[in-house]
């Protein structure tokens, strides 16, 4: 197997000609230079193809374009969502526990095309084309469902509101509605995973100052995406609480309209990954390499394994995959490695020749696998926490909306007290980046302060209070009205302010720890997978959420019981569905702390060499 390298030689296209200057890599790695101008050593390109000049392309300038970009977006995107669930009831006249199912449904379908969109990056278009795709889509969908509820939808004029209700849809103007509705989730769902990777793109993670520029960058990623739902969760929300539900779908589709001209506009600026193929091809590639040497002896030593020339390998380019060291567990797996020089390589008396992929890999495509199968456990553990967090915007919004709405003179719409959850994201953000993090470093005598998934573990524990605080305050809701009345309780809507402000806290420790741990240990040609896994989870949390209703409607609405969500909550138990969600969540944590301690860490070539596995909870 091939040492690394000291020195190398470097080719450079500066004004079409070509260039070679010699470069070692300094212990700092901050960059080595070509005739006037620094590049970067991660392999980035600018947007014409050339090595990615560290002055004229990417840092914050760049990044800063990605975070409006993405607070516009989710501005847009939350003008939707915050409210559909009351759109749905008061618009298209659905019950309680079927709108929160079609909330769940389409929340997750959101998340589900976050895989597509992903594919396509890691795989053809690269990230910047796939973002701005996927952003086209999106203003397309919320341009249509702007038009069906206007033209269509919101008949009689005024209707949607709390007092009256809107007339019978016809199963046209219905599919109208669905199809730009689900556009939506097409747009936003490609595009999610590929912005969050493509900003973290803009940081050269070989030059120590950017790389924790890059680190911070996540977090500032986060708070912008709360920040954007802010306005639609408080302004946008009024109107559309009000009945002025083609005005908030207007303003969703023009906020979208200017991400995207916005993220057009830094096209020059920004920094490039050219996509490595199919990752599917890869996996394939390893389990039939394997498969066909299941009998062949491992050696004592993966240094024996087959590997590559050169600093990067899956691509014959500058832009291939950095090598990955190798990593004991799936031995199975290393037989793909295992050198057979009889009928491994294209000319048998030439070892030096081009292997045959399908009975011979290298270690670093092995070990992509590999990364892909230890992420796995990982991710289904975050599902539960998701379940959590999707009660944000469905049955936290229906408990709402079955409370003491006014205070002073004021109506608080329901779907706004999220509010308080970005309140709560935007100071926990500080408080674990300016005061958390500096403590626990100097306590454990590291700067990393906690690693991701002991944040992730933390970011458990506080959605386990959450959902007892729900729980408990729907106790109480239930104590002011009496099973049979229909009027909403008297329990103020202020109640909600802890639950909505724990959730925001374990977002900061989880759903920010999972951006930068799914970023840092996916392989390089799979980055915009590693943030789908973040999607993903909160998909699937949403389909659970969705089928742990029906369950427990089923279970619980039988002869004359109403069930624990029933139509009119006052006849509900909609505390004891929190209480269980807890004791779920409580469980989850113990399966969490399990598969982190069993979890090994990516070990990158020049990276990891002399580390330990940091990521144990």
């Amino acid at each position: 197997m091939a040492n690394s390298e000291n020195s190398m030689e470097k080719e450079r296209v500066e004004d079409g000609n070509m260039v070679t200057k010699s470069s070692s890599f300094s212990t700092a790695r901050s960059g080595y230079k070509a005739d006037q101008y620094e590049y970067t050593l991660d392999g980035s390109v600018d947007f014409r193809g050339r090595p990615a000049a560290k002055g004229k392309t990417g840092g914050w300038v760049a990044g800063s374009l990605v975070l409006v970009n993405q607070g516009l977006a989710t501005l847009a995107f939350f003008g939707v969502g915050v409210n559909l669930v009351l759109f749905l009831t008061r618009v298209l006249q659905q019950n309680n526990a079927e709108a929160a199912n079609n909330v769940s449904k389409w929340t997750g379908t959101v998340y589900i095309f976050s895989l597509v969109g992903a594919f396509l990056s890691d795989s053809y278009w690269g990230r910047y084309k796939t973002c701005a795709i996927f952003q086209a889509m999106f203003v397309i969908g919320l341009v249509l469902l702007s038009l069906s509820t206007h033209m269509f939808l919101l008949k009689p004029t005024g209707c949607g509101d709390e007092d009256l209700n809107c007339a019978p849809h016809s199963n046209i103007e219905l599919g109208f509605f669905y199809l730009s509705v689900y556009l939506v989730a097409l747009g936003n769902g490609g595009y999610q995973p590929n912005i969050a990777t493509f900003g973290a793109d803009q940081f050269d993670e070989e030059d120590s100052v950017e790389a924790r520029s890059k680190i911070s960058f996540f977090s500032y990623f986060y708070l912008a995406l709360n920040l954007g739902s802010l306005f639609s969760n408080t302004f946008l929300g009024y109107f559309e609480d009000e009945g002025m539900w083609a005005l908030g779908f207007w303003a969703s589709a023009g906020s979208a309209m200017t991400a995207l001209i916005l993220f057009l506009c830094g096209t020059t600026r920004y920094r490039h990954f050219k996509p490595i193929g199919n990752p599917f091809f890869r996996v394939c590639q390893v389990i039939v390499a394997a498969s066909r040497k299941w009998r062949v002896r491992l050696p004592s030593s993966g240094e024996d394994l087959y590997e590559v020339e050169g600093k990067k390998i899956l691509d014959s380019d500058a832009n291939g995959s950095r090598k990955i060291l190798h990593t004991e567990g799936f031995e199975f797996l290393d037989r793909a490695a295992v050198v057979d020089p009889m009928n491994d390589f294209m000319d048998k008396k030439n070892e030096s020749s081009a292997h045959n992929p399908w009975r011979l890999c290298p270690v670093t495509q092995v070990e992509e696998f590999k990364c892909v199968l230890r992420l796995l456990p990982i991710w289904l553990t975050t599902i539960i926490y998701s379940v959590v967090f999707t009660q944000m915007a469905s049955l936290f919004v229906e408990q709402g909306a079955a409370m003491n709405n006014v205070v002073g003179s004021f109506h608080i719409p329901p779907a706004s007290m999220s509010a308080f959850d970005i309140a709560s994201v935007a100071l926990f953000i500080f408080f674990y980046r300016r005061l958390l993090t500096p403590l626990v470093s100097r306590w454990m005598k590291d700067s990393k302060g906690l690693t991701e998934l002991q944040r992730m573990g933390v970011g458990l524990v506080i959605a386990i209070t959450a959902m007892i605080s729900a729980g408990t305050v729907e106790v109480y809701r239930l104590k002011n009205v009496c099973s049979s009345c229909t009027d909403d309780s008297s329990l103020s809507i202020l109640w909600q302010i802890p639950q909505y402000m724990l959730i925001g806290a374990s977002e900061v420790f989880m759903y920010v720890g999972q951006l930068e741990f799914f970023n840092d240990q996916a392989p390089d040609g799979l980055k915009s997978f590693g943030s789908a896994l973040c999607m993903t989870s909160i998909s699937l949390g949403n389909y659970v959420s969705s089928l742990l209703v029906t369950i427990i409607m089923e279970i619980t609405a039988k002869g004359d019981r109403p069930g624990w969500i029933p139509v009119n909550l006052n006849r509900g138990h909609m505390d004891r569905f929190y209480f269980l969600l807890a004791i779920l969540t409580a469980a989850d944590l113990v399966v969490f702390a399990a598969c982190a301690r069993w979890y090994k860490s990516i070990k990158l070539e020049g990276r990891y060499e002399d580390e330990q596995d940091n990521y144990d909870v």
